[in-house]
Protein backbone atom coordinates (compact mmCIF):
# COMPACT_ATOMS: atom_id res chain seq x y z
CA UNK A 1 0.00 0.00 0.00
CA UNK A 2 1.32 3.47 -0.95
CA UNK A 3 1.97 5.64 2.09
CA UNK A 4 -0.16 8.79 2.22
CA UNK A 5 2.30 11.59 3.01
CA UNK A 6 -0.32 14.17 3.98
CA UNK A 7 0.14 13.60 7.77
CA UNK A 8 3.86 14.36 7.40
CA UNK A 9 3.23 17.52 5.39
CA UNK A 10 0.51 18.66 7.78
CA UNK A 11 2.59 17.93 10.89
CA UNK A 12 5.62 19.80 9.54
CA UNK A 13 3.65 22.91 8.56
CA UNK A 14 1.79 22.96 11.89
CA UNK A 15 5.04 22.55 13.84
CA UNK A 16 6.86 25.16 11.73
CA UNK A 17 4.12 27.81 11.98
CA UNK A 18 3.52 27.28 15.69
CA UNK A 19 7.29 27.36 16.38
CA UNK A 20 7.63 30.61 14.44
CA UNK A 21 4.83 32.14 16.51
CA UNK A 22 6.13 31.04 19.90
CA UNK A 23 9.72 31.93 18.96
CA UNK A 24 8.87 35.63 19.03
CA UNK A 25 6.24 35.40 21.76
CA UNK A 26 8.52 33.28 23.96
CA UNK A 27 11.50 35.62 23.58
CA UNK A 28 9.33 38.69 24.18
CA UNK A 29 7.75 37.18 27.31
CA UNK A 30 11.07 35.83 28.63
CA UNK A 31 12.89 39.14 28.12
CA UNK A 32 10.34 41.25 29.99
CA UNK A 33 9.42 38.74 32.69
CA UNK A 34 13.11 38.29 33.56
CA UNK A 35 13.27 42.00 34.48
CA UNK A 36 10.16 42.06 36.70
CA UNK A 37 10.10 41.94 40.52
CA UNK A 38 10.27 38.48 42.04
CA UNK A 39 6.61 38.33 43.14
CA UNK A 40 5.22 39.40 39.77
CA UNK A 41 7.66 37.10 38.01
CA UNK A 42 6.50 34.16 40.12
CA UNK A 43 2.84 34.75 39.28
CA UNK A 44 3.50 35.11 35.56
CA UNK A 45 5.73 32.05 35.62
CA UNK A 46 2.85 29.97 36.92
CA UNK A 47 0.46 31.29 34.28
CA UNK A 48 2.85 30.97 31.34
CA UNK A 49 4.20 27.57 32.34
CA UNK A 50 0.85 25.99 33.25
CA UNK A 51 0.29 24.32 29.83
CA UNK A 52 3.52 22.39 30.38
CA UNK A 53 2.19 20.54 33.43
CA UNK A 54 -1.48 20.28 32.45
CA UNK A 55 -2.59 17.14 30.57
CA UNK A 56 -2.85 17.96 26.84
CA UNK A 57 -6.51 16.93 26.88
CA UNK A 58 -7.19 19.56 29.53
CA UNK A 59 -5.48 22.18 27.36
CA UNK A 60 -7.59 20.99 24.43
CA UNK A 61 -10.74 21.29 26.53
CA UNK A 62 -9.95 24.88 27.47
CA UNK A 63 -9.24 25.70 23.82
CA UNK A 64 -12.59 24.20 22.83
CA UNK A 65 -14.31 26.30 25.48
CA UNK A 66 -12.63 29.37 24.02
CA UNK A 67 -12.70 28.72 20.26
CA UNK A 68 -15.67 26.43 19.75
CA UNK A 69 -18.24 27.63 17.17
CA UNK A 70 -20.70 28.46 19.96
CA UNK A 71 -18.15 30.12 22.24
CA UNK A 72 -17.25 33.80 22.40
CA UNK A 73 -14.07 33.83 20.30
CA UNK A 74 -15.09 31.06 17.93
CA UNK A 75 -18.53 32.55 17.32
CA UNK A 76 -17.03 35.99 16.66
CA UNK A 77 -14.60 34.62 14.04
CA UNK A 78 -17.42 32.61 12.47
CA UNK A 79 -19.78 35.59 12.22
CA UNK A 80 -17.24 38.23 11.21
CA UNK A 81 -14.81 36.28 9.02
CA UNK A 82 -16.85 33.12 8.30
CA UNK A 83 -13.87 31.24 9.71
CA UNK A 84 -14.03 28.13 11.90
CA UNK A 85 -11.38 27.77 14.61
CA UNK A 86 -12.00 24.10 15.35
CA UNK A 87 -11.95 20.84 13.35
CA UNK A 88 -9.74 22.41 10.66
CA UNK A 89 -6.03 21.82 10.09
CA UNK A 90 -4.92 25.24 11.34
CA UNK A 91 -6.70 24.65 14.66
CA UNK A 92 -3.79 22.37 15.50
CA UNK A 93 -1.49 25.41 15.30
CA UNK A 94 -3.23 26.93 18.33
CA UNK A 95 -2.99 23.66 20.25
CA UNK A 96 0.68 23.10 19.39
CA UNK A 97 1.62 26.70 20.15
CA UNK A 98 -0.05 26.69 23.57
CA UNK A 99 1.46 23.35 24.58
CA UNK A 100 4.98 24.11 23.29
CA UNK A 101 5.17 27.76 24.39
CA UNK A 102 6.39 27.04 27.96
CA UNK A 103 9.44 25.20 26.63
CA UNK A 104 10.51 28.21 24.58
CA UNK A 105 9.67 30.66 27.35
CA UNK A 106 11.43 28.83 30.19
CA UNK A 107 14.57 28.12 28.18
CA UNK A 108 14.85 31.66 26.84
CA UNK A 109 14.19 33.18 30.26
CA UNK A 110 16.95 31.09 31.80
CA UNK A 111 19.33 32.29 29.08
CA UNK A 112 18.40 35.95 29.64
CA UNK A 113 18.77 35.65 33.42
CA UNK A 114 22.29 34.21 33.04
CA UNK A 115 23.32 37.02 30.67
CA UNK A 116 26.16 39.24 31.93
CA UNK A 117 24.49 42.65 32.07
CA UNK A 118 27.83 44.47 32.29
CA UNK A 119 28.02 43.88 28.52
CA UNK A 120 24.75 45.78 28.09
CA UNK A 121 26.03 48.61 30.28
CA UNK A 122 29.20 48.76 28.19
CA UNK A 123 27.10 49.05 25.04
CA UNK A 124 25.12 51.94 26.52
CA UNK A 125 28.31 53.82 27.42
CA UNK A 126 29.23 53.57 23.73
CA UNK A 127 25.92 55.19 22.82
CA UNK A 128 24.18 52.09 21.57
CA UNK A 129 20.39 51.82 21.81
CA UNK A 130 18.59 49.13 23.81
CA UNK A 131 17.33 47.61 20.55
CA UNK A 132 20.88 47.38 19.17
CA UNK A 133 22.13 45.88 22.44
CA UNK A 134 19.35 43.32 22.47
CA UNK A 135 19.93 42.05 18.93
CA UNK A 136 23.70 42.50 18.68
CA UNK A 137 24.83 41.71 22.23
CA UNK A 138 22.21 39.85 24.24
CA UNK A 139 20.84 37.55 21.54
CA UNK A 140 24.28 36.31 20.38
CA UNK A 141 25.29 35.66 23.99
CA UNK A 142 22.04 33.80 24.68
CA UNK A 143 22.05 32.02 21.32
CA UNK A 144 22.50 28.51 22.72
CA UNK A 145 19.51 28.85 25.04
CA UNK A 146 17.38 30.32 22.26
CA UNK A 147 18.32 27.51 19.86
CA UNK A 148 17.63 24.88 22.50
CA UNK A 149 14.23 26.36 23.28
CA UNK A 150 13.33 26.58 19.60
CA UNK A 151 14.27 22.97 18.94
CA UNK A 152 12.42 21.72 22.01
CA UNK A 153 9.34 23.72 21.02
CA UNK A 154 9.45 22.38 17.45
CA UNK A 155 9.83 18.79 18.65
CA UNK A 156 6.98 19.21 21.12
CA UNK A 157 4.73 20.77 18.47
CA UNK A 158 5.58 18.01 16.01
CA UNK A 159 4.60 15.29 18.47
CA UNK A 160 1.54 16.97 19.98
CA UNK A 161 -1.49 14.70 20.14
CA UNK A 162 -3.94 15.30 23.00
CA UNK A 163 -4.90 18.93 22.47
CA UNK A 164 -4.62 18.56 18.68
CA UNK A 165 -7.00 15.59 18.61
CA UNK A 166 -9.59 17.52 20.62
CA UNK A 167 -9.50 20.79 18.72
CA UNK A 168 -8.63 19.63 15.18
CA UNK A 169 -9.87 16.04 15.21
CA UNK A 170 -8.79 13.42 12.69
CA UNK A 171 -9.87 13.66 9.07
CA UNK A 172 -7.63 11.92 6.50
CA UNK A 173 -6.30 14.40 3.97
CA UNK A 174 -7.55 17.41 5.96
CA UNK A 175 -6.57 17.47 9.64
CA UNK A 176 -4.53 14.26 10.06
CA UNK A 177 -1.11 14.60 11.69
CA UNK A 178 1.55 11.98 12.36
CA UNK A 179 0.45 11.56 15.97
CA UNK A 180 -3.26 11.26 15.25
CA UNK A 181 -2.54 8.94 12.33
CA UNK A 182 -0.47 6.62 14.52
CA UNK A 183 -3.29 6.41 17.02
CA UNK A 184 -5.96 5.79 14.39
CA UNK A 185 -3.91 3.08 12.66
CA UNK A 186 -3.17 1.38 15.98
CA UNK A 187 -6.83 1.63 17.01
CA UNK A 188 -7.93 -0.09 13.79
CA UNK A 189 -5.32 -2.84 14.15
CA UNK A 190 -2.95 -1.64 11.43
CA UNK A 191 0.28 -2.06 13.40
CA UNK A 192 2.44 -2.07 10.28
CA UNK A 193 1.07 1.29 9.14
CA UNK A 194 1.45 2.76 12.63
CA UNK A 195 5.06 1.56 12.81
CA UNK A 196 5.87 3.28 9.50
CA UNK A 197 4.75 6.62 10.90
CA UNK A 198 6.56 5.99 14.18
CA UNK A 199 9.78 5.46 12.22
CA UNK A 200 9.16 8.63 10.19
CA UNK A 201 8.73 10.61 13.40
CA UNK A 202 11.87 9.08 14.91
CA UNK A 203 13.87 9.94 11.79
CA UNK A 204 12.75 13.58 11.84
CA UNK A 205 13.53 13.92 15.55
CA UNK A 206 16.97 12.38 15.08
CA UNK A 207 17.80 14.76 12.21
CA UNK A 208 16.71 17.79 14.24
CA UNK A 209 18.77 16.78 17.29
CA UNK A 210 21.85 15.96 15.20
CA UNK A 211 21.60 19.35 13.49
CA UNK A 212 21.47 21.11 16.85
CA UNK A 213 24.51 19.18 18.10
CA UNK A 214 26.45 20.17 14.98
CA UNK A 215 25.50 23.83 15.47
CA UNK A 216 26.61 23.71 19.09
CA UNK A 217 29.98 22.20 18.15
CA UNK A 218 30.46 24.80 15.44
CA UNK A 219 29.61 27.59 17.88
CA UNK A 220 32.08 26.29 20.46
CA UNK A 221 34.85 26.12 17.85
CA UNK A 222 34.11 29.67 16.68
CA UNK A 223 34.25 30.94 20.25
CA UNK A 224 37.64 29.32 20.83
CA UNK A 225 39.09 30.83 17.66
CA UNK A 226 37.43 34.25 18.00
CA UNK A 227 39.80 37.20 18.37
CA UNK A 228 38.42 40.21 20.33
CA UNK A 229 38.54 43.53 18.51
CA UNK A 230 39.49 46.61 20.52
CA UNK A 231 36.62 49.01 21.15
CA UNK A 232 33.96 46.56 19.94
CA UNK A 233 31.15 45.16 22.07
CA UNK A 234 31.05 41.39 21.55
Amino acid sequence: MVLDWYPLFNSLRIAAISTLIIFFLGIFAAYYVAKLPRLVKGVLDVVLTLPLVLPPTVVGYFLLRLMGPKRVLGLWFLEVFDLRLTMVWYAAIFASAVVAFPLMYRTARGAFESFDHTLAHAGRTLGRSNTWIFWRVMMPCCKQGIIAGTVLAFARALGEYGATAMIAGYTPGKTATISTTVYQLWRTGDDAGAMKWVLVNLAISAVVLLSVNMLEKKDRRSRRTAVPVSGEVA
